[in-house]
């Protein structure tokens, strides 16, 4: 008798740790497989920019050190070269007549009578000189500081030098949405020879090299099939967003790392 009870304490002492470890591998297998929403809030600064403008290195240069700021935060840098300033002395090689429509878009979107560089526009939904320091500092802190419970997640299940095929996955409603996808070269330099800028050597990060905006149609998750164009050097990364096609508000980001 005395020789079961010992027993019957060394199983229950045995029992009860391997209960308390399958009880938190049910849970952490759990947390695993729940798509949990973002509870912090994220920035997509968008900068409209050429190297024929005189203006605009400053704002280059305040891009290029919010990147270094935000290091490891949701803050998501774009900087499209629109093509406009390319009749006025200097082609710029990275511009595009796709980026100055997209400018021109949000004209439409934010109710101002005209575009110009550089321009900065804040989640879709601020608008304001791209070499606006304490403006842009405030904006991006201030989009941080917003929670929300939008989940949006994206993955590759194929990439070769003609496609791209980009998952996507939402919690949010997306009727009159589309997912921007921007394909984006870390860093690079030119030396201008004509133009505002002759002379000098400029400085670029966070360069849109490819831009795609597709409808959703209500669909929370998917393929997004993007047909690569040939593009001046290998992206680093690709960066993809919700936005209202309506508003222009951007409601929840994401990016891969392609190198």
């Amino acid at each position: 008798m005395r020789l079961t009870l010992k027993l019957m304490i060394m199983i229950r002492k045995i029992a009860l740790p391997l209960l308390v470890i399958a009880a938190i591998s049910v849970a952490f297998t759990s947390s695993k497989n729940t798509q949990k929403p973002t509870e912090t809030g994220f920035a997509v600064v968008e900068l409209f920019t050429s190297e024929g403008c005189s203006s605009c290195p400053p704002a280059d240069a305040l891009l290029a050190k919010i990147e270094n700021e935000s290091k490891n935060k949701p803050v998501y840098l774009l900087a499209y070269h629109v093509d406009y300033w390319d009749k006025l002395g200097w082609k710029d090689s990275f511009s595009s007549a796709k980026f100055s429509a997209r400018q021109n878009q949000y004209a439409d979107w934010l109710n101002l009578k005209t575009v110009y560089t550089p321009q900065v526009v804040v989640n879709g939904s601020r608008e304001f000189a791209g070499s606006e320091s304490a403006i842009l500092h405030s904006s991006i802190a201030t989009a941080l500081a917003k929670s929300t419970n939008n989940m949006f997640e994206i993955s590759l299940s194929k990439a070769d030098k003609n496609k791209l095929l980009l998952n996507y996955k939402t919690n949010q409603k997306t009727d009159g949405y589309a997912i921007v996808v921007a394909l984006v070269d870390a860093n690079a330099t030119s030396k201008i020879l004509k133009g505002e800028n002759k002379g000098r050597t400029l400085s670029h990060v966070q360069i849109v090299d490819q831009f795609e905006s597709t409808a959703l149609k209500g669909k929370m998750s998917g393929q997004v099939d993007i047909q690569l164009e040939k593009h001046s050097q290998t992206p680093s990364e690709l960066i993809a967003f919700l936005q209202d096609n309506k508003t222009g508000k951007i409601t929840a980001a994401a990016r891969l790392n392609l190198l």
